[in-house]
């Protein structure tokens, strides 16, 4: 893997996907970064620009297919080789009892999570097998492999995303293509302050997340982004299909 070579991250204008591309930009990387409107994005922009001028960010909005179809579809003409993906953008999702709760939202947590993962990467697959080899990560969760009371859509789709990435794992691997999920630990981010604000009512377990806080259990960005960047960008095709926790790197 050479310092040119082109990284995807999505969820990329704040929290981990914000530091693991200014992480990777510091590192000579090419840099492609997808996330909502904001002005985040835009300073992103500015400053994955200021050290590689063939890197960019993009506004693309996961839980809409039509945006992902032309956003992912210009990417490759623009870059028609893909070193690696980082799928690490996500949402928290409703929080609330599983028969009660607000099915569009739980329907867009779905969506973001998981379906659009699997739109952005077959879109993105001709660049990637371009490549010769590919590295691709998911930012997966302790959700996935722990069932929480009232994050039902949460927990389903990080599940979802854990074996979407053992699948691709064994389907990739002839084209050069190799597939890892990481699991962050509690990252300090804007999704921990939404957990921390939900109602009691609706998320029995608040407390804990508030203790969380407190106690200053929880991880900064740039800290998780610099103990998985090894993975992320250099782990070998005999890794590929397996589960980290970033606690044990």
């Amino acid at each position: 893997m050479t310092e040119h070579s082109v990284f995807l991250v999505t969820g990329a204008s704040k929290g981990l996907g914000r530091a693991i591309c200014e992480l990777l930009a510091t590192k000579g990387y090419t840099i492609v970064g997808l996330a909502r409107e904001s002005v985040e994005l835009i300073e992103l922009d500015n400053y994955l620009k200021s050290h590689n001028s063939s890197s960019c960010a993009i506004v693309c909005d996961l839980s809409q297919p039509k945006q992902i179809d032309k956003v992912a579809n210009a990417i490759i003409t623009q870059y028609p080789s893909i070193n690696g993906i980082i799928h690490n953008a996500g949402i928290i999702g409703p929080v609330g009892n599983i028969f009660t709760v607000d099915e569009a939202k739980w329907n867009e947590t779905l969506v973001v999570n998981l379906v659009s993962v699997q739109q952005l990467t077959r879109i993105l697959y001709p660049a990637m097998v371009n490549a010769g080899r590919c590295r691709v990560t998911t930012i997966s969760s302790g959700a996935a492999v722990n069932s929480l009371e009232s994050w039902s859509a949460y927990c389903t789709s990080k599940a979802g995303l854990d074996m979407w990435t053992r699948c691709l794992a064994d389907e990739g691997k002839s084209d050069g293509i190799s597939a890892v999920s990481i699991a962050p630990g509690i990252v300090d981010t804007d999704m921990q302050a939404t957990i921390r604000s939900a109602d009691k009512a609706d998320f029995p377990m608040v407390d804990r997340f508030i203790q969380f806080h407190k106690n200053g259990d929880l991880v900064a960005p740039e800290k998780v982004a610099n103990t998985m960047i090894k993975i992320m960008v250099s782990h070998p095709m005999e890794q590929s299909g397996k589960r980290f926790d970033v606690r044990d790197l």
